[in-house]
């Protein structure tokens, strides 16, 4: 049941180091809305996508496919970026490349996908007019500029409708590599060359269905055919260099089933295709491409070839591994494509080649050192923001950019952003928490309420995210970053891992074990319940389990208990929300006596929302108070309730229930959104856990929801003796 960390950890993810050394660091968050015009709709859906920088490093150029538009951000202070707005265009953007301060964007304005069509466009930005279009052989994806400014190459995909024949190709019409000749920047149509790359692909040879391009120096392109599984690399003339087959990886331990709940890497895909999606030169000999796969395959790493076709590096299951140890891990995508990475970049950061490997689902970018392109070295993983679709590094200004595609308007989340991340002469920030280290891979997320131990431990537990691996992670805070070192399942008698829980609170039981609370839901046959377990997570019998009485069942709603301290025989629980016969913004605090089996409560005033709802996530008792975290549910911007509260522990005398509730007093001990700020990012909806050290020192951590339409973020922070710690 407990899994028990190595003496020394095996990865350089160490957040944290006695001497400084150069790492990447997030310095500012651009969400895409802010593009938008003065009286414009900001509640349509937009989205960065692939991304672009002037030659100067001084603006950036995003698709905003939802929006049909080219967006503009200054980062002239690359700290606070700047919004530049956007070039509508007439059809949707696929890509874009730029040279010097013009930049070509690809534009899809295809009726059908048997009848493709698309331009490929050019515009200045510091006018932001429109100054040539070329109509294309078909619909463009990908676009590439020679380094020499000669030519821009369109990846033509054609792409197919994955509703026909189960998506399955062929499906004509076939794609091609359209390249259209520059001349001082200006787009000379009438030169346009058209690549055939029919006919060389083992599978569909008839359809090949260009995804990205690059070019190098000596003016090549390489193409993946991502369908197809096959690589061609393509002269300036257009005539064919190389082909081959993308290959093949045989993946162990990974996770390849979803839809349990259970975060479980014992599986195995044999020869499972790459199928890479994102491209990218490294010198005039190599380049990386990022497996995402598609219908057939994708490998959940990155390789490195040599144009001649040789794999000099494959990444395996490494890459995975080293997100599934940081709780990046998007579970729901296990039956699929895992971490799926999609974008790759690659750029010489001082004397050191670095590629970097960003993982669409799990929201994350790998920065490799890749010196030696044998054995390229993980230094970081950065938390790039939902959906990474696009990177641009700026070596001349220290910087590399994220586009992420994802934007949740619709299901009340964040929204698109451009994340802005600087090489510094500095501890790297992120991550806050991780398993690395483990002598066996522990996978985790969805870190609910916590509890500090005497010994300096601090144990936390998962949500129903994971309702087939109930879980109690054991911390070490005292590292940077803090460390899972234990994973404890909570099980029943029987071995099987306890199901119908929606864990939310932590305490300990003062004899080795644990109180959990259960936050129920009812339609859904989850109990509100109290759970006692002993230290190896075991629920003895059903006399371990506590159900609520009559008198709160009948006036329950789904928003249960948030949080659970113990305060001599009494434990208290936080309720997240008001219940049916609760006054307006006013919340349970539940007490139960596990001597006399006594219920009572007292009544909690929280704050009116701005929007949205507010309520109690955790509780937590010290000394003569006990604490709350009181948030609302907004995330981002719209944020404004995120708050550590004390009420004095006088006045928790609970009344029984049924009748008047006396409500207590609270006193603000610190407002979390500074520090919830301060990584660059925006402010995390779910505070969710709070523990306090025998000495006063407070932790505070977020839950990530899985990584599920979430960037994967787990904060993990302390904010000092009785929460006065500088945030900054």
């Amino acid at each position: 049941m407990i899994r028990k960390i190595a003496l020394t950890s095996v990865l350089a993810l160490t957040a944290g180091t006695a001497s400084a050394e150069m790492n990447f660091n997030r310095i500012a968050s651009f969400a895409t809305p802010l593009n938008m015009a003065e009286g414009e709709d900001t509640s349509r859906e937009s989205s960065a996508e692939i991304i672009a920088a002037t030659a100067d490093g001084m603006m950036l150029a995003y698709t905003d496919s939802p929006l049909e538009a080219l967006g503009l951000i200054d980062i002239t202070d690359p700290a606070n970026p700047r919004p530049a707005g956007n070039i509508m265009l007439d059809g949707e953007p696929t890509s874009v490349a730029i040279i010097g301060t013009t930049a070509y964007v690809g534009v899809n304005t295809s009726e059908s996908y048997v009848a493709p069509s698309g331009f490929l466009k050019s515009f200045d930005l510091t006018t932001k007019a429109e100054t040539g279009s070329c109509a294309l052989s078909g619909q463009p994806d990908s676009i590439a500029a020679a380094k020499d400014g000669s030519f821009v190459v369109v990846a033509i995909e054609n792409e197919r409708d994955e509703d026909l024949n189960d998506g399955i190709i062929p499906q004509l019409p076939a794609g091609t590599l359209d390249m259209i000749a520059l001349n001082d920047g200006a787009l000379d149509c009438a030169a346009m060359k058209i690549a055939d790359v029919t006919g060389l692909a083992d599978i569909a040879p008839t359809d090949p269905e260009p995804e990205f391009v690059d070019v190098n120096a000596l003016g090549e392109t390489v193409i993946t055919l991502q369908e197809n599984n096959h690589m061609v690399v393509v002269a300036a003339d257009g005539s064919i260099v190389n082909h081959f087959s993308a290959g093949a990886v045989d993946l162990e331990g990974i996770d390849a089933t979803d839809e349990r709940g259970a975060l479980i890497f014992t599986e195995t895909q044999e020869g499972r295709l790459r199928e890479p999606d994102a491209v990218k030169w490294i010198d005039d000999n190599h380049f990386a491409t990022a497996n995402e796969g598609d219908y057939q395959g994708g490998s959940r790493g990155w390789t490195i070839f040599n144009k001649d076709g040789t794999v000099v590096y494959e990444s395996g299951t490494s890459f995975e591994k080293a997100v599934i140890e940081i709780g990046h891990y998007p579970d729901k995508r296990s039956d699929s494509k895992g971490v799926e990475p999609e974008s790759i970049e690659a750029a010489t950061f001082g004397d050191t080649q670095m590629i970097f490997v960003g993982a669409e689902r799990a929201s994350v970018v790998g920065v490799y050192d890749a010196t030696d392109l044998a054995n390229p070295v993980l230094k970081q993983l950065l938390p790039s923001g939902v959906g990474p679709e696009g990177y641009v590094a700026i070596p001349s200004r220290n910087l590399l950019i994220s586009a992420n595609e994802k934007d949740l308007i619709e299901d009340g989340g964040v929204r698109s952003h451009v994340m802005i991340f600087e090489y510094q002469d500095a501890p790297a920030a992120y991550p806050q928490l991780t398993s690395a280290g483990a002598d066996e891979l522990i996978g985790w997320g969805a870190i609910s309420g916590m509890v500090a131990d005497e010994d300096g431990m601090i144990y936390a537990v998962n949500d129903s995210f994971y309702g087939f691996q109930p879980s109690i992670f054991k911390i070490d805070p005292s590292t940077t970053p803090a460390r899972i070192v234990d994973v404890i399942r909570v099980h029943r008698a029987n071995g099987a891992p306890a199901q119908k829980l929606d864990l939310e609170g932590i305490t300990l039981d003062g004899k080795g074990g644990f109180w959990l609370a259960s936050e129920g839901r009812t339609d859904r046959a989850i109990p509100h319940a109290l759970y006692h377990v002993n230290s190896k997570g075991l629920i003895k019998s059903h006399k371990q389990e506590f159900g609520l009485p009559a008198e709160l069942m009948a006036v329950e709603k789904r928003f249960g208990f948030e949080g659970i301290t113990k305060v001599g025989d009494t434990l208290w629980m936080a309720t997240q929300r008001e219940w049916k016969d609760d006054p307006a913004n006013h919340v349970k605090l539940v007490a139960y006596n596990t001597d006399t089996k006594e219920w009572g409560a007292v009544l909690y005033p929280k704050a009116e929302p701005a929007r949205g709802w507010v309520g109690l996530s955790e509780i937590v008792a010290h000394g003569d108070w006990v604490y709350v975290i009181e948030r609302d549910n907004q995330i981002g911007a719209d944020a404004v309730t995120k708050k550590v509260y004390r009420i004095p522990a006088a006045e928790m005398v609970p009344a029984a229930l049924g009748g008047d509730l006396p409500v207590v007093s609270k006193e603000l001990v610190r407002d979390l959104i500074p520090d919830l700020l301060s990584l660059n990012g925006y402010v995390q909806d779910k505070v969710e856990g709070l523990a306090i050290m025998p000495d006063g020192e407070m932790f505070i951590s977020t839950d990530n929801d899985g990584v599920d339409d979430h960037s994967g973020e787990t904060l993990f922070f302390s904010i000092g003796v009785n929460g006065q710690a500088d945030p900054s």
